[in-house]
């Protein structure tokens, strides 16, 4: 079996070194450290981790606490860090808080069990678990921002900005929001986006906090369910008016009774604060005989493997999962190092993937 010795002397570099690679030591150098790996996988060198452990006080394992594993999201997420834990030597143990405060705190009550060396986090809601404040080891959060934490997400007000861009050149002006969770900060900095990009052209003419598990509410079927009419006035000017409702006062020289109208949805497109919403929403509005997005249109956010395979295909934002995953584990790897990072934000650009669920309404530009 080959050892570090074998290694060092293949590349005429000390056991020093190599012994710093393998423990995760950031004094090597890039094309150095890919080198020894190179003839460390060559030579089928396997690192004895509970020696090095019983050594040195390290496992070379990170926790990874993610909310809910049925999100196709987060599998994405897992995968984009676990890739590069594995390339850089690091074991990760996987907790699913399975959407439940009490399965978030029982996973971090595990990994310390466990003695991880640091863990990344992303929080299921405000409020912490009581065992963070008992652990002695780093913590890094990855896609949802919270004060005081090294931390890794998407630009989401920048989707939204973007989002709303696209509705207007699209020709929608009239909008449903079926908005993440406001409680966490990246669906309330989605939505902030969206909404303070264009308040005097874009009207909100609904708004529904809906779950990022795309579970629909009663409120959201009932908003999606909207129903009304619209009359076209000479000059080109459009007035909605609710099921129910009756206006028989003159506008602009012309009347509008309950009488008159086309039945038409108070909304032409539904914003989702993520493609889970946006496609439950779309499967509701199909069993209503609504057609998108030929009658209204709806875009979403992640930009998870789904939307290219449902009908119509999804438009949403696209977030860079891969280097939200490997920066995590880069920031993670420098907290083990010792390097004073807490409240380090690092901020990733997103972008709009265009693809059959917004209608034109207009003659574009």
């Amino acid at each position: 079996m080959a050892t570090l010795k074998d290694i060092a002397a293949a590349l005429g570099v000390s056991v020093a070194t190599v012994s710093n690679v393998f423990n995760g030591r950031p004094n090597v150098g890039c094309a150095t450290r890919q080198k020894i790996l190179r003839v460390a996988k060559q030579m089928e060198y396997r690192p004895n981790r509970a020696a090095q452990a019983m050594r040195t006080g390290r496992t070379r394992a990170i926790g990874l606490v993610l909310p809910d594993l049925t999100n196709p999201f987060f599998p994405e997420l897992a995968q984009a860090v676990e890739n590069t834990a594995r390339s850089r030597g690091l074991l990760v143990c996987l907790v699913d808080s399975q959407s439940r405060p009490e399965g978030e705190a029982d996973g971090f009550a595990l990994l310390m069990q466990h003695a991880v060396d640091g863990i990344i986090w992303c929080p299921l809601g405000p409020r912490p678990p009581a065992q963070l404040k008992n652990l002695a080891r780093p913590v890094v959060l990855i896609d949802r921002p919270r004060p005081g934490y090294a931390v890794v997400h998407s630009n989401y007000r920048m989707g939204g900005r973007l989002l709303a861009q696209y509705a207007l050149r699209m020709g929608h002006t009239r909008v449903g929001l079926l908005s993440g969770p406001q409680n966490i900060e990246s669906a309330h900095q989605r939505r902030e986006g969206f909404v303070k990009a264009f308040p005097r052209s874009i009207e909100i003419v609904w708004e529904v906090c809906v779950g990022f598990d795309g579970v629909l509410t009663p409120e959201a079927l009932a908003a999606l369910e909207q129903r009304g009419r619209a009359t076209l006035f000479t000059g080109g000017t459009f007035l909605y008016v609710p099921d129910g409702v009756v206006i028989d006062q003159p506008i602009i020289g012309q009347h509008f009774s309950h009488e008159g109208g086309t039945s038409v949805l108070p909304h032409t497109l539904i914003v989702a604060g993520n493609d889970l919403i946006a496609i439950s929403a779309i499967r509701r509005l199909a069993e209503q005989g609504v057609s998108v997005p030929e009658e209204v249109s709806v875009t979403g956010f992640d930009n998870i493997r789904w939307t290219n395979i449902v009908t119509p295909r999804l438009t949403t934002i696209a977030q860079p999962v891969g280097a939200i995953g490997a920066k995590a584990v880069e920031l993670m790897q420098e907290r083990m190092s010792g390097e004073k990072i807490a409240s380090r934000r690092t901020i990733f650009d997103v972008e709009l993937i265009e693809r059959d669920s917004v209608r034109q309404l207009n003659s574009g530009s």
